[in-house]
């Protein structure tokens, strides 16, 4: 699972910092958190590509976070994508994109299907994982996002299925996942006498813009990855809690409450030509931080168990 940094900058781009967007890549399947202007010319430098099963998360309505849509769809558009495009977001999103469909005539090759969000639940879910959602603390209506795996089936023995006489085949799949089966006679196998106990799976926490919330940190609980607005440093508190933003180490301190693996600063203030100020608040009270950069790529891997 890939996490790729498209911009990392808050309200304008910089000369190194387009404007917020994350890109998730989970097997064939592509996750986009936020889109800000400029977003698809960050995605063909990162090579991330256009026409995968893809899924949109948008955080609020504030222009830096949603104003990429319009030129995605039409580069999507002139590159011939057919699969249909979700997005996901809070309320105006639909009427936001329906408006510009309208006025810019850029002939949309693709389905797109645009759900409303107005509380935190699971947006989506399939038998490995699910996307979940929880309301942020901004100035407008604004959402957090998680992509939350499911534990991973634990390692199978074979020889201790072939000895319980169970042969190889759909019998074998369903211990695997969890599922019991019955003999001939009627016994009941269960999983554990022939698997491992079941392995975590990833998660990853995009906060969008965000004070900082005992409910985020709830949903961020033991993470991989916390992405988290770090607007400012210490000396704008004030302006941050104003404008509904987070400094670098009240992203810190959510971090350390939620015993996150690793959190990446987030969202920063053009004013910020170098972040190293921001690491050193943060690495006051979490230390497994780093500055996202654009075009940063990690590879989320498993827990060790």
């Amino acid at each position: 699972m890939l996490v790729t940094f498209l911009g990392t900058s808050g309200s304008i781009p910089t000369a190194n910092r387009n404007l917020p967007s994350m890109a998730i890549l989970r097997q064939s399947e592509l996750f986009l958190f936020d889109c800000g202007e400029g977003t698809q010319r960050q995605m063909f430098i990162a090579r991330v590509g256009f026409g995968r099963k893809t899924k949109i998360f948008i955080t609020h309505m504030h222009g830096d976070h949603v104003l990429g849509l319009p030129g995605l769809f039409q580069t999507m558009s002139l590159l011939g994508r057919e699969e249909p495009l979700e997005v996901f977001g809070p309320p105006g999103l639909q009427k936001f994109i329906e408006a510009f469909k309208k006025t810019v005539q850029f002939g949309l090759t693709f389905p797109v299907i645009v759900e409303e969000i107005r509380d935190g639940r699971s947006l989506y879910e399939t038998r490995d994982y699910s996307i979940r959602c929880a309301q942020a603390e901004h100035s407008i209506p604004a959402l957090a996002y998680g992509l939350f795996e499911k534990e991973r089936p634990g390692r199978f023995h074979p020889e201790k299925a072939m000895a319980l006489g169970i042969p190889k085949g759909p019998k074998w799949s369903q211990l695997q996942y969890n599922e019991p089966i019955a003999l001939e006679g009627g016994r009941i196998v269960t999983p554990k006498e022939v698997t491992d106990p079941r392995r975590p799976g990833r998660k990853i926490v995009y906060s969008g813009d965000t004070k900082p919330s005992a409910r985020l940190a709830k949903f961020a609980q033991g993470a991989d990855l916390l992405v988290h607005d770090s607007t400012f440093g210490d000396d704008l508190q004030e302006k941050a809690s104003e404008e509904g933003h987070s400094t670098a180490s009240q992203a810190a301190q959510i971090a350390e409450q939620s015993k996150v693996s690793f959190l990446a600063l987030f969202h920063l203030s053009a004013r910020y030509v170098n972040p190293k100020i921001l690491l050193e608040e943060a690495k006051q009270f979490f230390t497994n931080v780093f500055v996202a950069e654009d075009f940063m790529t990690l590879n989320i891997s498993y827990k060790k168990t």
